[in-house]
């Protein structure tokens, strides 16, 4: 991964054979990045997208393998308990330009992977909501 910083933004390119989420995560730590937002697009071979089931209070996940394109991910970025959080979402199309999108759990690039991580001054930190079942923002 490499990047270059313009103020508050970064303009940031993860390669080949990278998992997406665990590297923007570590990115945002090193950066000390706490509160902000992800875009971002490229081509992924292996994908992980999940999809929360309000009465269940779960998460149900699907992996996709195959050649997909970005088309985007979008996401924030806070903290929980200390911990960096993001909360990523993501649509792929595929070769027949079928889409699928949901929560995104994990993502290895098969190309490239370009993104805009933008730092927000402040902090915002999540908290469990037991009745829903989700970490929301707290403010």
């Amino acid at each position: 991964m490499e990047f270059k910083r313009f103020g508050k933004k970064f303009l940031i390119r993860i390669d080949k054979g990278e998992e997406i989420v665990e590297t923007l995560k570590k990115f945002c730590q090193d950066n000390k990045i706490i509160l902000g937002y992800i875009t971002g697009l490229g081509a992924t071979n292996k994908v992980k997208v999940g999809l929360y089931d309000i009465d269940k209070k779960q998460y149900f996940s699907k992996e996709f393998f195959g050649n997909y394109e970005i088309a985007p991910l979008y996401g924030n970025i806070s903290t929980m308990k200390g911990e960096t959080y993001l909360h990523l979402h993501i649509n792929i199309c595929d070769s027949e330009h079928k889409s699928f999108g949901g929560h995104l759990n994990s993502a290895v690039v098969s190309a490239t992977f370009e993104g805009i991580i933008e730092q927000i001054d402040g902090e915002v930190d999540r908290v469990l909501d037991k009745e829903i079942g989700l970490n929301l923002i707290k403010f």
